[in-house]
């Protein structure tokens, strides 16, 4: 792969793992300040509520990503094909470490 690639490849899966380390505990925070909701439990909540809007987000958005596939397909270039699902891939990897990682952290069953 080229270096390009696995630059995107890296940066895809920091924004998203950020989007769900960082939202999950300022957004506990919030809860905590707001409604006293115990902060511990609304952080794994929050994570898990927040992996789909990190990969979207770690994205740029999903429909640059399926028209790219789509053009994949009609124009017969598998390597655009290829390099998409490795971004959703990525991404994805990203958001569920971020997720595993606060679980493991913050106890969660």
């Amino acid at each position: 792969m080229p270096s390009g690639i696995l630059n995107t490849l890296a940066t895809t899966f920091c924004i998203a793992l950020g989007v769900i380390l960082g939202g999950s505990l300022l957004g506990s925070l919030a809860g905590f300040l707001v409604s006293g909701q115990p902060p511990f439990y609304s952080i794994i909540e929050l994570a898990e509520k927040l992996k789909i809007w990190a990969l979207v987000s770690a994205m740029g958005g999903t429909f640059t990503a399926l028209r790219a596939i789509e053009i994949g397909f009609l124009s017969g270039q598998p390597a655009e094909i290829s390099k998409q699902l490795a971004l959703i891939i990525s991404a994805f990897g990203g958001a569920h470490c971020g997720y595993i990682l606060l679980k493991s952290y913050f106890g969660g069953n």
